[in-house]
């Protein structure tokens, strides 16, 4: 089903001109989230490039990683403990573990946490994704599993759409090479 899933991935995505005051088109994944199959296959896939190293926890960051998480994390059988980001206006309640991430592809940082209680010491976690381009939010996640005394094991991802080298350090598998979804000319 992978190679499938990774065709039907394709399929489903859309880039969406927001308009004139936006500088970029944006992508557009609801279609992924409409189809019963590819929902349905998207927890194994992402589960799969890691299921022999036994992850305990799958962690993945607001906003699309709170539905991604939680499939990857059935399929192994394994808890979910979400990221928060700050100023998301839902930040979470107790002690929290926060990172910052380096600048993104748009420049921006982002502030992410994760509840204490959630990751700890012995965790072996999973980090799952829905598309990696230069890996500033999972360097942010990284450090906070390193703070916690957690093992990340990787990153599984819906698109891959960064460098190999930075693929390979942090050990991303992905189920579509970003450039099968370049955006139209125009």
């Amino acid at each position: 089903m992978p190679a499938e899933l990774s065709e039907r991935l394709v399929e489903l995505f859309r880039w969406i001109d927001p308009g004139p005051q936006s500088t970029h088109l944006v992508s557009d994944v609801s279609g992924w989230w409409r189809d019963p199959e590819v929902l349905a296959g998207l927890g194994p896939a992402l589960a799969a490039p890691f299921r022999d190293a036994r992850p305990t926890v799958v962690l993945a960051p607001a906003v699309t990683g709170l539905l991604l998480g939680p499939l990857a994390a059935t399929a192994l059988g394994v808890g979910f403990a979400p990221a928060h980001k700050a100023g998301d206006g839902r930040l979470p309640a107790g002690a929290t573990t926060w990172a910052q991430s380096p600048p993104d592809f748009r420049g921006r940082r982002v502030d992410l946490g994760v509840r204490d209680r959630h990751l700890g010491p012995g965790d072996r976690v999973l980090v799952v994704d829905d598309w990696v381009a230069t890996g500033a939010q999972l360097h942010a996640l990284y450090a906070i599993c390193a703070a916690r005394g957690a093992e990340v094991l990787g990153t599984s991802a819906v698109v891959l759409d960064c460098p190999p080298a930075l693929a390979a350090e942090l050990r991303i598998h992905g189920l579509v090479e970003g450039g099968r979804l370049t955006p139209p000319e125009g």
